[in-house]
């Protein structure tokens, strides 16, 4: 009974009661009860039924029990074991019948391959008889094609020499694995044979035809028909012909130009192409005419005087005592100008007929202007002398220290002419220079594309550079000196008006060049060959002009510098505690004021590209909220009414930094920044206009507004109000006794960078690259973004000491010429 398997539908009953009891979870019963108890009990009426449901559910019970018990009996009729041995001798005999199946379809296999195996037989051998009689077939084509061969042969008739020679090669072709047979190995021979014999004879007719004997006289009919033959004969046969037809033509080349002869002297060079005009039109009109136009003897011929002139030429300009641009360039031209009639011609380009004469796989023969290439240093060298020449007069002069630079351009005097009504926008040098290397480039391109032409490309960087610092860095720091030009003076503002407009010239300019710079690097990317493009870069020039916009840049924030000086002077010297009410701005805003706005006014239509006009705004204003932070701080003590008076005078400040650009100028970005540095000069001008009595409510206005827990912060207000010491000590105090309950607040904030001590206005002369430049343009809040009001704790109260302050823009230049990259790298040129 063990043995005994299980009908497949008590099995699936077994594994179905298995699953029910083992799936649900305790959670499951739980909710599968509360639900049957729901249905049960739908509502509270429900309850004084609970009898009759009692009575439900015991009948549900008796029928659950007697399902189970029927199902029990019939478990036990399916397991009865006489049932299950009558199952499995059913199985038994149903292998059997299987097995049976089996061993009968083996043998009626065997009698169909017994029946068809004759058949097999009879196919393979009709198969064999066909291959013998089309092989006997084709052996007797081949024996009367070669019996009729060798009486053409006799006869000389090219022509159908051809044909049957052809036909005979490719029957003999079929025959390649019966070489065993005598009789095939016969043919075979004899068809050898036969070829020596043609090449024999037609290299004799060849060479009568080509010494053009007169006692024997070959009709160039013979010729073309033998051009058939040799074409089955194979290339290496016309290859050697085309040779010896064009060492026989070009021989008399050979002697008429040699190098040390007269006529093949390079200034002679235009009788060698005159010469060889006139073979080729020979050839063409004569025995060229012989030629099949597939073997393209004229191409070879070409090929070869190509090689021989090219060879002469190389020799001859080694060996030259004195060559100079002229000679090299005059005989150069020459020779572009025949490879260029040659190419039109044959509608084909020079190499690409070089080429189809090597054998594949072959390198290449390089054209006739190849060989001026190692001598094109000649012509690079006065390319370079001539760039010299033509920008020593505006370089700076380098032979005494201090002396400025001669320049024939004299933007100062354009500004003076008032009959003028379209002043030059850049300098007129770099339009000379740019159009001096479109003419160097187009001349070499013309005359070679190679290493030539890479080489004039590196002198054209180098000069490129050269024209950056030399020319206008250098008129940048040592501008020329103008007498109809004098520094302006108006209402006690002063600036350098003709430093101004020299330095917005100098940014065009070099905003021209780099512009034009990455137009010239696309331009002989197109023009050189393929194996020097990559290496073909501006950048790093492209790169020195966009310093020089930064340089000029700050040339003009220099003197915005000057002519806010006398206003922020004004303001230091300033009373503060002296002041009794506020009445509206101070007197020195107006100046301050009219002072930028005619620095800007200058400015404005000077500059061409909007994009240095924005990056300019940004950083003047910058600038003037520095400087009045500074002059805010030297000032002190201020007082409540004088900081009240202090905020008035930045909001006009503020109003006019907010429209300066204009409308077609005005960015986000720089309405961004100006609110967030003046915002901050408000905060700390509010919390010092704040009373200090009572304290805490002075505190509580500082944690607010400045949002630190710093002590040295803290102290620097005290210090900028002018709150005695005796009062300091006491408000230091309760800084840090009521801060210490305040985990929320940071331990630095924008007053952490605040200079106690700026520079003096009087420092801020300095030249372009004076450290007092980068001291007058630092921001006073160098943190440029202040900590949250909130926060987890730092676990320190004390801030930074007064002797580790953090300075922003410690490298101006840097600043400058970052901010200008930013903007170049967003807005296009």
């Amino acid at each position: 009974m063990q043995n005994d398997e299980l009908p497949a539908e008590v099995l699936i009953a077994v594994q179905r009661v298995l699953e029910q009891q083992s799936a649900p979870s305790s959670a499951g019963t739980s909710l599968k009860t509360i639900d049957a108890l729901n249905s049960l009990f739908p509502d509270e009426a429900s309850l004084a039924h609970t009898e009759a449901v009692q009575a439900r559910l015991v009948e549900s019970q008796r029928e659950i029990q007697r399902e189970i018990d029927l199902l029990r009996e019939q478990l036990k009729r399916n397991q009865d074991s006489d049932r299950m041995q009558v199952i499995q001798e059913m199985i038994s005999e149903l292998l059997g019948q299987m097995s049976r199946i089996r061993e009968k379809a083996t043998e009626s296999e065997a009698v169909v391959r017994s029946i068809t195996k004759d058949i097999q037989v009879l196919d393979l051998a009709k198969k064999n008889l066909l291959l013998t009689m089309t092989t006997l077939k084709r052996l007797q084509m081949l024996v009367n094609a070669l019996a009729q061969l060798e009486d053409l042969v006799t006869e000389r008739n090219y022509r159908e020499i051809s044909k049957t020679l052809a036909a005979a090669k490719q029957l003999a072709s079929t025959f390649t694995s019966y070489m065993s047979v005598p009789r095939v190995l016969q043919a075979w021979k004899q068809i050898q044979e036969l070829q020596t014999k043609l090449r024999s004879l037609i290299d004799k007719d060849f060479d009568t035809f080509y010494l053009q004997d007169s006692s024997k006289g070959m009709k160039p009919a013979v010729i073309t028909d033998a051009c058939l033959v040799v074409d089955v004969l194979g290339e290496d046969l016309r290859s050697l012909l085309v040779e010896r037809y064009v060492a026989l033509e070009l021989k008399e080349y050979r002697r008429i130009f040699r190098t040390s002869d007269e006529a093949g002297q390079l200034d002679n060079i235009s009788r060698r192409f005159a010469w060889f005009r006139r073979l080729l039109q020979t050839h063409e009109l004569e025995q060229g005419r012989v030629f099949p136009s597939e073997w393209r003897v004229g191409w070879h011929l070409l090929a070869k005087f190509t090689e021989i002139t090219r060879d002469d030429i190389t020799t001859l300009l080694s060996t030259a005592k004195s060559l100079t641009v002229i000679t090299l360039l005059d005989n150069l031209q020459i020779v572009a100008e025949f490879e260029s009639s040659m190419s039109k011609k044959w509608a084909t380009s020079y190499q690409d007929m070089l080429s189809a004469t090597v054998k594949p796989n072959t390198r290449p023969p390089k054209p006739l202007t190849h060989a001026f290439d190692p001598h094109m240093n000649v012509f690079v060298d006065a390319q370079d002398k001539a760039l010299s020449d033509m920008l020593a007069p505006h370089r700076k002069s380098k032979g005494i220290k201090g002396t400025p630079r001669q320049s024939l351009e004299a933007p100062d005097a354009q500004d003076n002419d008032e009959s003028n009504s379209t002043p030059a926008v850049v300098l007129p040098s770099s339009t000379e220079l740019f159009y001096f290397y479109a003419q160097s480039l187009e001349q070499c391109a013309k005359l070679s594309r190679g290493s030539p032409l890479f080489d004039l490309c590196n002198v054209h960087k180098k000069w490129l550079r050269i024209y950056a610092e030399d020319v206008l860095s250098a008129g940048l720091k040592t501008r020329p000196p103008n007498i109809n030009a004098p520094r302006k003076s108006i209402d006690s503002t002063r600036f350098d008006l003709a430093g101004l407009k020299h330095a917005s010239m100098i940014i065009n300019t070099a905003d021209y060049c780099q512009t034009t710079a990455s137009e010239l690097e696309d331009k002989i990317r197109s023009h050189i060959n393929e194996e020097y493009k990559e290496k073909v870069s501006l950048q790093e020039e492209r790169d020195l002009f966009v310093s020089v916009i930064s340089a000029a840049i700050v040339v003009q924030l220099r003197e915005l510098e000057s002519a806010c000086e006398p206003a922020f002077n004004s303001m230091s010297r300033s009373v503060w505690p002296n002041l009794n009410l506020v009445s509206g701005p101070s007197a020195y805003t107006a100046d301050l004021v009219r002072s930028v706005e005619q620095v800007v006014e200058v400015i404005k239509p000077a500059v061409e590209q909007k994009k240095y006009l924005r990056n300019f705004f940004d950083k003047a204003c910058s600038l003037v909220v520095a400087k009045f932070t500074n002059s805010l701080v030297r000032s002190r003590p201020l007082k409540e009414i004088g900081a009240e008076q202090l905020l008035i005078d930045l909001q006009l400040v503020k109003a006019y930094l907010a429209k300066m650009p204009g409308d077609s100028l005005l960015t986000s970005s720089y309405t961004r920044s100006l609110s967030k540095t003046t915002s901050r000069l408000e905060s700390l001008l509010k919390v010092i206009v704040t009373p200090v009595d009572p304290p805490e409510g002075f505190i509580l206005n500082y944690t607010l507004l400045i949002g630190d827990a710093s002590f040295s912060n803290f102290q620097k207000i005290l210090d900028l109000k002018g709150t005695p010491k005796a009062e300091q000590n006491h408000l230091l105090d309760s800084f840090v006794t009521i801060t210490s309950t305040k985990d929320e607040l940071q331990g630095t904030s924008f007053l952490s960078s605040l200079d106690m001590d700026p520079p003096s206005v009087a420092q801020l002369g300095g030249t372009l690259t004076s450290p007092t430049i980068v001291s007058a343009t630092e921001s006073i809040f160098s943190g440029l973004v202040s900590p949250p009001l909130s926060g987890p704790p730092t676990g320190s109260t004390e801030g930074p000491r007064n002797d580790q302050r953090r300075e922003v823009f410690s490298d101006f230049k840097r600043f400058v010429s970052f901010g200008l990259r930013r903007d170049s790298s967003q807005v296009p040129p």
